[in-house]
C-alpha cells in the first residue's frame, strides 16, 4: 500500500467516478472494520465477567446457596457444591469440565488474544480511514475545480 505522502498524487489521476467508487469502498470497509473492533470489545467485556465471576466463586465456600444462572435473565436457586471444578463454556453450545486455575487461565489466554487482535484491527481500520479521509479529500477538490469550471 502507498504511503499517505504518495497516495494524493494517484489519487488525483483518477476521474471522479473512480474516487467516488474508492470513497465508498473505503466507507464500506471502515464500517465493517468498526462493526468488528466493536464485537471484539463485546467479547473482551465478557471474557472480563467471567474471570472476574470465576474468582467470585473461588472466594465462596461449599455447601453456600446462591443463584445460578440459566439465561441471561433466568436465575434459580442452588448450592455451590464444587468450586475447584467448573463448566466454560467454549462456544456453540460446547462446554468443557475444568479445574478453577485452568478456567482462570483458560480466560486470560482469550483476553490477551482479542486485545492482541483488536489492535492489529484498529491499525487497519485508521489506516483504511485515512484511505477514505484521502479520497474524500481529492474528490471534493476535483467537484470543486468542476464546478468552478462550468
Amino acid at each position: 500500500m502507498a504511503s499517505r505522502g504518495t497516495m494524493i498524487p494517484e489519487l488525483e489521476k483518477m476521474s471522479v467516478e473512480q474516487l467516488k467508487a474508492i470513497k465508498e469502498q473505503s466507507d464500506l470497509e471502515v464500517n465493517l472494520l468498526q462493526d468488528s473492533l466493536n464485537n471484539i470489545r463485546t467479547a473482551t467485556n465478557r471474557l472480563d465477567l467471567a474471570s472476574t465471576a470465576l474468582n467470585d466463586l473461588s472466594l465462596r465456600p461449599q455447601g453456600k446457596k446462591m443463584l445460578v444462572p440459566l439465561t441471561a435473565s433466568l436465575y434459580v436457586p442452588g448450592t455451590l457444591d464444587d468450586a475447584e471444578k467448573v463448566l466454560v463454556d467454549v462456544g456453540t453450545g460446547y462446554f468443557i469440565e475444568k479445574t478453577m486455575e485452568e478456567a482462570k487461565n483458560y480466560c486470560e489466554r482469550k483476553i490477551n488474544l482479542l486485545k492482541s487482535n483488536y489492535d492489529q484491527l484498529l491499525e487497519v481500520t485508521s489506516k483504511k480511514k485515512c484511505i477514505a479521509d484521502e479520497t474524500g479529500l481529492v474528490l471534493q477538490a476535483k467537484l470543486k475545480q468542476l464546478a468552478t469550471a462550468s
